[in-house]
Formats: structure tokens, sequence, C-alpha cells
């Protein structure tokens, strides 16, 4: 029996926010007995494999192929395997067909940060609402996301289930590792990510010459030219370290040796990076806006990202009070916890089991 399909067609070999939740999830839906669309098995799960080139790794051409895939290949193969359920770990699904789907949605990013010509904007403009009008349920990673999604596309608030996402425990912990001199960020270098305004804040910081501010993340021609440009112009460019993509194998060590992860992030459907450097016990600093507070919860300082003063004033006080950053370290460990991913797997496979 094939009852219930998993559409992993997105997952890609670089991971990063949507791949690494797929991945990560698919353990917890294991009792449910899925079959797996997926362009390479994975041992010990029912597999069906899908085309390799549906996938981010393949650029607007990997995003192109994989939604004609979906509209067009997708309900055949719904058919063919008699299946009773589609899951979708992002808000992709095929209209007006007669798949039954529940879907996945990360965030609002693209409608309420807008980039003239990027195809994002029309994909959560038009289809994206459809596939959530036509979807039996949709999962969401939190309360602040549910409630975009209420307000940008009115969708019934009794429709939508905020699971808040986990992190991998065995990977991010404590090393006990000494302290350097680097303040630590990690994410893409779109606008919305604030890395201009954490740059500003870093250069304001009164000794900054002691230290470095270390940007973790693909670089990419539209915005990291412009940033490099920044940090030179305030004559910093020989201590914001531009750092590309960086392996997961290696996150672990970089988070626990860093003063502190600044993360003051515009909007974040959820935000993993601070979630994985408390659980490194590393002191985070983020936004007081979004989803962030849901994640930090008391553990972190929180701050207004629009306001490099205050961006500045945390990292120095960070910087100069070990207590502090002792506190945060434990407060950071202790809240992690309460967050994993089996509690994500098993929270989305009963809201999926009530649809099969």
């Amino acid at each position: 029996m094939h009852q219930l399909l998993v559409n992993l067609s997105v997952v890609s070999t670089k991971p990063t926010g949507i791949s690494t939740y797929a991945n990560q999830l698919i353990s917890g839906l294991n009792f449910l007995n899925p079959t797996l669309l997926i362009s390479q098995k994975i041992p010990d799960n029912k597999c069906y494999l899908v085309p390799a080139n549906l996938t981010p790794d393949q650029g607007s051409k990997g995003h192109f192929n994989r939604l004609v895939w979906t509209q067009f290949k997708l309900p055949q193969i719904y058919q063919k395997l008699k299946s009773h359920l589609l899951f979708s770990p992002l808000p992709e699904a095929p209209l007006y067909t007669n798949c039954r789907f529940v879907v996945m949605f990360h965030d609002l990013i693209p409608l309420r940060f807008p980039r003239r010509f990027s195809p994002l904007v029309p994909y959560h403009r038009y289809y994206t609402p459809q596939v959530l009008k036509q979807a039996q349920h949709v999962i969401c990673n939190s309360q602040a996301t549910a409630q975009d999604i209420i307000d940008f596309y009115q969708i019934p608030s009794s429709k939508i289930t905020p699971i808040l996402l986990g992190y991998d425990r065995t990977h991010f912990q404590p090393l006990n590792l000494p302290t350097r001199n680097y303040f630590l960020y990690i994410g893409r270098q779109d606008t919305y990510k604030n890395a201009h305004r954490l740059i500003s804040a870093f250069a304001a910081l009164p000794n900054s010459q002691d230290y470095e501010l270390w940007i973790v993340g693909p670089s990419d021609r539209r915005y990291t030219p412009t940033l490099q440009a920044q940090a030179e112009e305030l004559g910093i460019a020989n201590q914001v370290k531009f750092l590309d993509y960086v392996g997961y194998s290696e996150l672990p060590k970089m988070i626990n040796s860093a003063i502190a992860l600044v993360f003051p992030s515009l909007w974040e459907g959820f935000g993993l990076p601070v979630l994985e450097a408390m659980a490194c016990g590393t002191p985070v600093i983020t936004s007081n806006i979004s989803s962030l507070p849901e994640v930090a919860g008391d553990a972190a300082i929180l701050i207004n990202p629009y306001d490099t003063g205050e961006i500045t004033a945390a990292m120095q006080a960070v910087a100069n009070d070990s207590g502090l950053r002792s506190r945060l370290a434990v407060q950071g460990i202790a809240r992690s916890k309460e967050f994993s991913w089996e509690k994500t797997g098993i929270a989305t496979a009963e809201v999926l089991s009530r649809y099969l």
C-alpha cells in the first residue's frame, strides 16, 4: 500500500532550510509507512524514484522543472500508487486534480520584502494561495507564520497547525571549546536578513579592532559585493570575513567558539540558526519580531533589528560581561531542550493521520 506519499523532490545535496526540514522529518513519519518520492534511495524507507533535476541545485530551472512535474507527473504517480494523501514539505501540490494533500508553509518573506523581477513574488501571490485553499490542511513552523497565512491569504485558523521545528541533538551541542574573538552570523545575505545593519553595528563597537565578524552562508552576487564594499568603506574589511557556504560538519565547532551568534533578521518563519546556537551554549542576539521570540524565549538578547545602536550595545555587553555570557549559555541550552525533530515529526504525523 502507498497510502501516504511524501514529496521530497525538492531535497538538495547542499541542504539549507527546506531540505534540512524534509530530511529530518522522515524518521518521525515512519510509523505511517510513507512512500518517499525522492531522486536517491534512502535505506530502510519505501522509495519511489523521481527525476534528479527538480531541486534548488539547478537554480531557477530546477524550480521550474519541479513545478511542471508537480502539476502533470505527480497526479499520475498518485493515481498509479492508489494513494490517499500527499504530504509536501513546502507549499507545492497539483492544483485542480483529485489529489488530496497537506502542505508545509515556511514563510511569506517574498511578499513582505518583494524583490523586483523575482519569480518568488508571483509564486507566492498566485500559486501558493491556490495550494493553501485546495489543501486538506496547512502545517507551518510558528505562530508568526500562521498569523501571516491568515492575514495575507485569508485562510481560516482552523485549517492551520503551527508545529515548531527541531534540531539535530547529536550534532549541535556544547563542545567546551575556548571562546575566540569573533561574532558569528549564519544565513543567506538577502537584504531582509539585515547583514548591512549588522556590519554597521559591528563597525560601531568601541574597540572593534579587537574582534572579527564572520558571515557564513552562500555568497550571492546580488548582495555579497555590496556588503563587502560596505565593510571596505567602514575600514573594517580585514575583520569582516565572508566564509561562503560552510559544510554541516564544520558548523558546531564554529558556533561553539563564537562570542555570540548575531542574527538580526527583519523576518523569519522560524530561525534555525538561533536554536542551533542555543543548543551549543553560544550566546544569541536576535530580533524581537516575527517568530524569533517564539524560538529564543527568554534565553537570548532580543533587539530591535532596525536599530543598529541596539545591536552594537548587545554585542558590546556580551563581549565584555563573562557573567552574562555564562547565563545566556545555561539558559540557551535549557531552552533548546524543549525542541526536537522527534517532537516535530510526531506532531506532523498526528495531523497527517487525521486525513489518511
